[in-house]
């Protein structure tokens, strides 16, 4: 099935790693023309390389630091006029209530949920005064799955996914499309990161990380690929999905009403 994601216009916030390259590479792979967007310049870099060397054309990097206003507002005064923003900048930390103090709340939040909400006033203005545009927020299940060990990103996510719906509410009466998407633990280099770690403290050969992957946890019995979500975010980014807007979709496998 034809897209027509080819020669569209496409923003990745958080484009350097995880579920941001994946995303990237999958607009990438329809034709889309996509602008990788990160703060480490470096890792941009490579993951253009990574783009091209599949066969991407009319790839561009915007290094910026999106938890700063400064940082939001010079991306959207580079690129104001495109098709599709993905929101995927941002990971809180996890802790308990007792565990966070208000700097770390105040530095989850500016990146992902203030970051996310500015570059939607940003664009969707623009988006609405041209009477097209779609944008993806990448948000999380710990919004719906709520734990008190993430209560920081408990609280984030909620904000986001409530946000999502009321904007993807307002928009279609300028046929602007705005929905989201909450992945569950995703095997991004994160957490191969922390699974490498225990290996090498448990098993003492971080290379043995994967036997830490308990399959009775996971629907499917795994955890879910970040190429996955960019699937996902590609499909329904897709005009041939117009009629979807305010929408939050869960993408655990289920994994919410397991026992």
């Amino acid at each position: 099935m034809d897209l027509q994601i080819s020669g569209r216009s496409v923003i990745v916030t958080g484009a350097s790693k995880g579920i941001g390259l994946a995303t990237a590479r999958a607009f990438a792979a329809e034709g889309a023309h996509v602008t990788l967007v990160s703060r480490d310049s470096d890792a941009l870099a490579r993951a253009q390389a990574l783009l091209e060397s599949e066969g991407a054309t009319g790839t561009s990097l915007f290094a910026a630091d999106l938890a700063q206003d400064a940082g939001r507002e010079a991306l959207f005064a580079a690129r104001p006029d495109i098709d599709i923003l993905v929101n995927n900048a941002g990971a809180i930390q996890p802790g308990r209530l007792s565990d966070m103090t208000m700097a770390d709340w105040r530095a989850g939040w500016e990146l992902k949920v203030f970051g996310y909400i500015h570059l939607c006033q940003l664009y969707a203005p623009a988006m609405t005064g041209r009477g097209a545009g779609t944008i993806v927020n990448i948000i999380g299940m710990g919004g719906r799955a709520v734990r008190a060990n993430y209560i920081c990103g408990a609280a984030g996510n909620a904000a986001l996914i409530g946000f999502t719906q009321a904007l993807g509410a307002e928009t279609p009466a300028s046929n602007v499309r705005v929905f989201g998407i909450n992945p569950s633990p995703t095997l991004t280099d994160r957490m191969t990161t922390m699974f490498r770690k225990r290996a090498a403290e448990e098993l003492g050969d971080a290379d043995r990380w994967s036997e830490l992957i308990d399959p009775a946890r996971f629907p499917f019995g795994r955890p879910k690929h970040p190429e996955e979500v960019a699937a996902l975010a590609v499909m329904l980014a897709s005009p041939r999905v117009t009629y979807l807007s305010g929408t939050v979709v869960d993408m655990d496998g289920g994994g919410q009403w397991m026992a």
